[in-house]
């Protein structure tokens, strides 16, 4: 339904559809044979004027709201997850982070890489910190008028094709003594200490490299520190909740993956003839379309909504319970569409030659990456019962005696 999109946003959505159809729809199984960045896409990209689309006018940006991009997103990652993911984090993400709480220098330095093309990289998971991002071991010494950074970190996508990097690390001042958790602008090619390592070789997203990062004595002036108003001690936090608005580009590549399964699987069960009949006569088959058409709904009107909201205080990043209700909601049902896209196509499905399994494969990834379905589960009733959830064997000991303490000052 387009009832709540406005003619701006419907041609938007139109002229992003008929790119995807296009020529990036005749590329995408290219890319995830080869594994090669499709950068031919991100020129086609470009050129339309969806990287960088929300950067605001006052640093070369046409401005455009996370709907819009949404919007967009949903159509390219319809006919190609990889695309669509490049254009979420062109678009999301990092750049979010710096256009929000970054000095003028920092805004007018970051914005120019997406709109010049490039996918910025947000690098936060480690080998031993992926849910628990707070057990990150990278760490950043202060020294001068700089912060040497020393550490590693892990599935960082785009490693090696990103220039742009935001960083996240733990700070320690010069006698030693830790701050918190900080950002840290890094650009690929301008230190020798941001060394790009080993690729994963990944089931599905193929044409986007995932690798370690690893840091040697990577020098970053103190003008490329990111800080939030909480500072080192409580910015984390605040740093984070631009992960919200990556939780809605990502779950939109999940409800554009299935929404692109569901429209070939649709006109092949029409074309499809089986007992003399098209397969779309028979009911089970019939039911499984709808189940398919009703999920998609869900999925779609989770994710505008999570693109409309904004979190606690107006913050310029989406409501981090509504992300986490659209991501968890569209990259379940994209797992179950997709699937059922295969099944319908049988035989004809298991084949590379249908794009339904490279769609199902790419799916794969989103119950995953961003926040696992089960870590966004725990968000989600945090918010709902109104109370911490510590996830750690010692946590609610923690908290039950920190509560007493507390209550006992009060008294």
């Amino acid at each position: 339904m387009n009832t709540d999109l406005t003619p701006a946003q419907l041609e938007l959505r139109a002229r992003a559809r008929d790119l995807a159809r296009g020529p990036i729809a005749a590329n995408a199984a290219e890319v995830d044979r080869s594994e090669q960045y499709p950068w031919d896409n991100v020129e086609l990209l470009r050129d339309a004027g969806f990287m960088g689309m929300t950067v605001p006018p006052t640093y070369g940006g046409p401005g455009y709201s996370f709907l819009d991009a949404a919007l967009v997103i949903e159509e390219i990652a319809s006919v190609c997850g990889v695309t669509g993911r490049i254009a979420v984090e062109a678009n999301m993400g990092a750049i979010s982070a710096i256009l929000t709480y970054g000095t003028e220098q920092q805004k007018s330095l970051a914005a120019g890489f997406p709109l010049g093309g490039d996918k910025p990289a947000i690098c936060i998971t480690e080998p031993d910190a992926g849910s628990a991002a707070t057990e990150m071991s990278t760490r950043a010494d202060e020294r001068g008028d700089s912060y040497v950074l020393n550490g590693k970190k892990h599935w960082i996508t785009g490693g090696g094709v990103s220039r742009l990097h935001l960083i996240f690390a733990r700070v320690f001042d010069k006698s030693g003594v830790e701050q918190g958790i900080g950002g840290f602008i890094a650009v690929r090619g301008e230190h020798d200490g941001l060394q790009v390592g080993t690729r994963e070789p990944t089931l599905g997203l193929r044409g986007i490299p995932e690798t370690e990062i690893v840091f040697n004595d990577l020098e970053i002036p103190k003008e490329r520190v990111l800080m939030p108003p909480g500072g080192f001690a409580r910015g984390f936090g605040q740093l984070m909740n631009a992960y919200n608005s990556q939780r809605v580009g990502a779950g939109t590549v999940a409800l554009g993956l299935a929404a692109g399964a569901f429209r070939v699987a649709r006109e092949f069960v029409l074309e499809r003839e089986q007992f003399g009949r098209p397969i779309a006569e028979f009911q089970g088959l019939q039911w499984m379309i709808a189940d398919m058409s009703t999920q998609l709904a869900a999925a779609r009107s989770l994710i505008h909504g999570a693109a409309r909201s904004r979190g606690p205080n107006d913050s310029a990043f989406p409501d981090p319970t509504a992300a986490a209700q659209a991501k968890l909601f569209a990259s379940e049902a994209a797992v179950k569409i997709t699937n059922d896209a295969l099944q319908l196509f049988g035989a004809r499905g298991y084949s590379r030659n249908a794009p339904v399994e490279r769609m199902l494969r790419d799916a794969r990834m989103f119950t995953i990456g961003g926040g696992t379905a089960q870590m966004l589960r725990t968000l989600i009733a945090s918010k709902e019962l109104d109370m911490k959830l510590p996830q750690t064997r010692d946590g609610y000991t923690r908290l039950a005696s920190d509560t007493k303490r507390k209550k006992e000052r009060a008294a």
